[in-house]
């Protein structure tokens, strides 16, 4: 049975105190309760040692929000996978449509940063999507059989085994429209079925595969609803303990 997931992605938000506070607030909820998902905070990469701390006392676990493609060396700024490694960071966000559009990152160099992760045994949560213009051109199929081919698929099985992917239609992102729950699914299942030609079937059904986009606690559960819809990546909503906890049993 394929793991249900709820991550939420603060993006470049929050003062150390007030990062604290809520990883803190949402760590003494959920510290003892029987958790109906496994919950993933994406704080920036300064708050992640602090956020480790809580963690290990709660049954959080912590995600990266970025990672170099580099081993290590004169990178000035960058943060390689090694040393997320020895800061005991379980996953990492690769892909996202913020670090595609801003800061021009490509599929062959997405597919590195996901051999750095899984080479020192980090979680990749592999981000894809469509913008709108894709979408209404009809194009949204073939841009995610793209993202997911030039960017994951020179993984063998056991490598991809430990990959998360995370559709976030770039036209839902933060922009308060979401993706209703039939095109999610549609393209929950499309992208399944990609994986299923390329590693089988056994494999493909046991891959998470979550929803980003707007997603928030009033949508969240008939969203997670879906056959082929294991959670969410969030992100305004994560920010917001009483919304994301909600987001977190809405399963």
């Amino acid at each position: 049975m394929r793991k249900k997931i709820v991550a939420g992605n603060w993006k470049m938000n929050l003062t150390f105190e007030e990062a604290e506070e809520l990883v803190g607030t949402l760590a003494e909820e959920l510290d003892g309760k029987k958790k109906k998902c496994e919950v993933i905070l994406c704080p920036p990469s300064p708050y992640l040692e602090m956020a480790s701390d809580y963690a290990d006392e709660s049954g959080l676990h912590i995600a990266a929000q970025n990672v170099s493609e580099y081993d290590n060396g004169a990178y000035t700024g960058e943060v390689s996978a090694s040393m997320l490694a020895s800061m005991e960071i379980e996953y990492c966000i690769i892909g996202h449509s913020e670090r595609r559009k801003y800061f021009g990152e490509t599929n062959a160099q997405l597919a590195k940063k996901a051999d750095q992760l899984l080479e020192v045994g980090i979680y990749p949560i592999f981000c894809i999507g469509e913008l709108l213009e894709e979408r209404n051109a009809n194009k949204h199929f073939e841009v995610v059989r793209q993202q997911i081919s030039e960017g994951l698929f020179h993984l063998n099985e056991e490598e991809f085994s430990n990959v998360v992917i995370a559709y976030e239609p770039v036209w839902a992102i933060g922009t308060g429209v979401t993706a209703s729950p039939e095109q999610a699914q549609e393209m929950h299942a499309f992208i399944r079925g990609l994986l299923a030609e390329k590693y089988g079937s056994t494999l493909a059904d046991e891959t998470t595969i979550l929803y980003g986009g707007s997603c928030n606690a009033k949508n969240a559960a008939e969203l997670f609803a879906k056959p082929d819809v294991d959670g969410g990546l969030i992100g305004g909503a994560s920010l917001k303990s009483d919304d994301f906890l909600t987001i977190t049993q809405s399963f």
